[in-house]
């Protein structure tokens, strides 16, 4: 089944994963980490992207984010290639592009998912076995949500700021939130729907999203082909 056409939705989270060529790496000392991170915070600041989370992998990055309107998520990724592909390429004497085509993404339910999405992103280097603990891994926003060291990259969403009215309990509860590993299931959901570039959430948001969108937002049952209900008004 192909993949249905990226979804951006302005003031809504979107996951984002951007994969390097053939799985290669992307990142290969601390030096690569924080340059991107860097033209990353200047991008989202630029083209106004909130960053809520993020983790980057030796291979691939993850991202979650609203934008402000629909096209700054697009322009950030861009502005943030061109300069360092060709970093890449020149430190490690190489050419040609460095990422597995264009970035993936999925739309967010933040009530029903923001914060199990913030919590598949932070602890994949612990499901990868780069190390044993979430806070051990510098190259992600794990240590901003746990109250261990700020990242002004980071933007705290609303729902962080649900977890308490200050910021000692925000941090102690999100650590908490944080213990109990992602179920089997958990994990191929948010996987799959990343992947194929679907819509995260509850029922009632995916139906209220398809009529707001007036598109397929959704893969179509087999045999039955998508149809918007003219409206009431």
């Amino acid at each position: 089944m192909a993949r249905l056409p990226r979804l951006i939705v302005p003031n809504q989270p979107h996951h984002v994963i951007q994969t390097g060529l053939n799985n290669q790496d992307v990142f290969l000392d601390a030096e690569d980490y924080q340059t991107f991170l860097g033209w990353l915070r200047t991008a989202a600041k630029t083209y106004k992207v909130a960053i809520h989370a993020y983790c980057l992998m030796p291979n691939h990055l993850h991202l979650l984010l609203t934008p402000s309107d629909d096209n700054g998520l697009g322009q950030m990724m861009q502005w943030v290639g061109r300069y360092y592909v060709p970093y890449f390429n020149q430190k490690y004497v190489r050419s040609g592009t460095l990422w597995n085509g264009r970035y993936k993404t999925s739309l967010i339910d933040a009530d029903a998912y923001f914060m199990l999405c913030s919590r598949y992103i932070e602890f994949n280097p612990v499901r990868n076995g780069l190390v044993a603990r979430a806070e051990d891994y510098p190259w992600s926003s794990y240590c901003h949500h746990a109250g261990i060291r700020p990242d002004g990259l980071v933007t705290d969403h609303a729902k962080v700021w649900e977890l308490g009215n200050t910021p000692f309990q925000r941090e102690a509860a999100y650590s908490a939130l944080s213990e109990p590993a992602l179920s089997a299931d958990e994990i191929t959901l948010i996987s799959n729907a990343l992947l194929k570039g679907w819509p995260l959430g509850s029922q009632q948001f995916q139906t209220a999203l398809q009529k707001k969108m007036k598109r397929q937002v959704l893969p179509a049952k087999r045999g039955r082909p998508f149809k918007i209900k003219p409206s009431a008004e």
